[in-house]
């Protein structure tokens, strides 16, 4: 099942379901008002049935605006679980280099804030280059959707923006080339999985556009990320708390040569089998 967030012609905010010709808008009970209320319920997969009109409208998909698919979720990421991101950022970094060797076998991984809700754009949405950054990237990632409790309840695709010069300069400075005004995506929906993900069949995709021409195309599957969900989630809910949730972006295994930086006008797309395209316009300033 794949839940979006939508805004319909009359500007009021839904959740529906997303199906390959349109939506259906969920009907809101007394005890479900929110995307939250859904995802964060026993069952997510029966309480959407259970709200699900059988005589809804499908509304065309064109009729609708795609939002961001969370309400007050903070946006956390993972870095180095890929080997090749382990391989960029020693490439950012000579005197860092060490540390990112390290992170990648390590025990611990790396986990960092990425955004609240008011940073992240949803689909079609611009997401921002630093104006202080020369050398900017998209990260196309895999996001998990948990729970309060802990609960892994679905995916989506996201975009970790990052300033890799910056953090290049010295890795203390990766929240300022992580985290500042549309830094990262998310969307278009939340796949909610009947069944465990085939890490392996699940491909990432990323593809840039400039002026209509595709400038730089890679994909990763699932299977090359080191470190599993259940680690992931673990590591972020030590000792931390999650009353809204939160979504945790998993790390990326598709990084840009190191001559490419994306430019105000390009197009970054990420596709995530089962789950659908993000697409967002670059801007900067």
């Amino acid at each position: 099942m794949k839940l979006a967030k939508v805004e319909l012609p009359g500007g009021e905010q839904r959740v529906a379901v997303l199906v390959d010709d349109g939506v259906y808008v969920v009907a809101w009970s007394k005890e479900c008002r929110s995307l939250s209320d859904l995802l964060h319920s026993d069952n997510p997969i029966e309480r959407v049935r259970s709200l699900f009109d059988a005589n809804a409208t499908l509304i065309a998909t064109p009729q609708v605006r795609m939002l961001a698919p969370l309400d007050h979720q903070e946006v956390w990421a993972a870095g180095v679980t890929y080997k090749r991101s382990q391989v960029a950022r020693m490439e950012e970094s000579e005197s860092a280099a060490s540390h990112y060797d390290r992170v990648y076998t390590a025990p611990r991984p790396e986990l960092f804030f990425k955004a609240m809700p008011r940073r992240v754009a949803g689909p079609g949405q611009p997401v921002r280059i630093r104006t202080d950054t020369k050398w900017s990237v998209p990260e196309p990632e895999l996001a998990l959707v948990i729970s309060p409790a802990g609960k892994l309840v679905g995916f989506t695709a996201g975009n970790d923006m990052s300033a890799r010069d910056i953090e290049g300069e010295n890795p203390l400075y990766l929240p300022q080339a992580k985290l500042y005004n549309d830094c990262c995506a998310l969307g278009p929906c939340i796949l909610i999985p009947e069944q465990p993900l085939d890490l392996a069949a699940t491909c990432i995709t990323l593809v840039i556009h400039r002026n209509g021409t595709q400038v730089f195309r890679g994909e990763t599957h699932l299977d090359q990320m080191k470190r599993s969900f259940d680690e992931l989630i673990d590591w972020l809910f030590r000792d931390n708390s999650f009353p809204d949730g939160v979504i945790l972006l998993t790390g990326t295994g598709i990084v840009p040569p190191n001559e490419f930086s994306l430019v105000a006008g390009d197009l970054v797309s990420i596709d995530i089998s089962g789950i659908g395209t993000l697409s967002n316009p670059v801007v900067q300033g």
